[in-house]
């Protein structure tokens, strides 16, 4: 008998994994905060920020937290902390779908889990993909081989394919930081700095959170496979990013007050940035490329500057 899933949390990405599962005949329910939402989903069997993908008939609608034998955490990075405790007290092990640092705290996803099993999914998935049945892959991470079994083949469909790590930490915070490199690719090509430009951001950008990675626990190679490079080359690209085209509006001139303000979903690279950072400095770690992202965000320098700044650094080996 098949294990049942609980995904937590209806945005778009918790939304189109509850689509994949169920559509692939698991025993799935999704769980909303907002009950007048769920009740327009129910209603429409369709999620309005993720158009197009229709909610399978055997796929249950909640806003009571519901208990099953594995739970999807599907929340946005800083109200990861405020859910856990509204989770069941059963045991079932946890998977961290969301990704960032939780401001104030800097801490990975798994670094807020206390006191029983858990897993990271991260990969180069687009929520729109997904919920289409394109094909795909992603890591699943778990420090317990036990564990990386018994959920890959709980979560395994015929259109994602899923690969184990032992690396928690790397696969987290390589979700964290490509979101920041994504805001740096978008303003290259937003300002028209050239697709030159823009390769050679991704690969230094890689370097520094490869850096990082090591300095926090993580492992280097874990930033060269799905959860490192193959989802910041997705989101450094993909024009559904939506951390690629922020960079891309502020590239062209625009506020990101303004650019903020017509967006629904959540930037993670915007919250990111300032905390990746901080992160860096606490393990002593340069990331020059997230130090100039935030400067940026935070106005104390315009594009022009952000590049100059970037390009006339000290020569030394790569």
């Amino acid at each position: 008998m098949s294990e049942s899933i609980a995904v937590i949390g209806a945005g778009a990405w918790g939304t189109a994994l509850a689509v994949l599962l169920a559509r692939a005949g698991k025993d799935v329910t999704l769980w909303a905060r907002d009950a007048a939402k769920l009740a327009e989903m129910a209603a429409a069997r369709e999620n309005p920020r993720l158009k197009g993908a229709v909610l399978p008939p055997a796929l249950r609608l909640t806003h009571e937290m519901p208990e099953a034998d594995i739970l999807l955490l599907a929340v946005p990075m800083q109200h990861l902390r405020g859910t856990l405790p509204a989770l069941p007290q059963n045991g079932a092990p946890l998977v961290l779908c969301c990704k960032g640092l939780e401001t104030g705290t800097l801490k990975l996803p798994p670094e807020l889990v206390t006191g029983r099993p858990a897993a990271m999914l991260s990969g180069p998935n687009f929520a729109h993909e997904v919920a289409a049945g394109l094909p795909a892959a992603t890591v699943l991470a778990a420090p317990d081989a036990a564990l990386r079994a018994r959920l890959m083949a709980a979560l395994r469909t015929d259109t994602l394919r899923l690969y184990g790590s032992a690396d928690i930490i790397g696969a987290a915070l390589g979700g964290a930081a490509k979101n920041v490199i994504a805001i740096a690719a978008g303003v290259v090509i937003g300002a028209g700095l050239g697709e030159n430009a823009r390769a050679a951001l991704i690969t230094r950008g890689l370097a520094e959170i490869s850096r990082l990675a090591v300095a926090v626990g993580g492992k280097a190679e874990t930033m060269s496979g799905l959860s490192g490079m193959g989802d910041l080359l997705l989101t450094c690209t993909g024009p559904s990013s939506r951390n690629f085209s922020l960079g891309l509006a502020l590239g062209e001139g625009r506020s990101l007050a303004e650019i903020l303000g017509g967006r629904s979903g959540v930037t993670e690279g915007v919250t990111t940035a300032p905390a990746l950072l901080a992160r860096a400095a606490q393990a002593r770690v340069e990331m020059p490329i997230t130090a100039a992202v935030t400067s940026l965000l935070a106005g104390e320098m315009t594009v022009p500057q952000t590049m100059a700044a970037l390009m006339s650094r000290a020569l030394k080996d790569e």
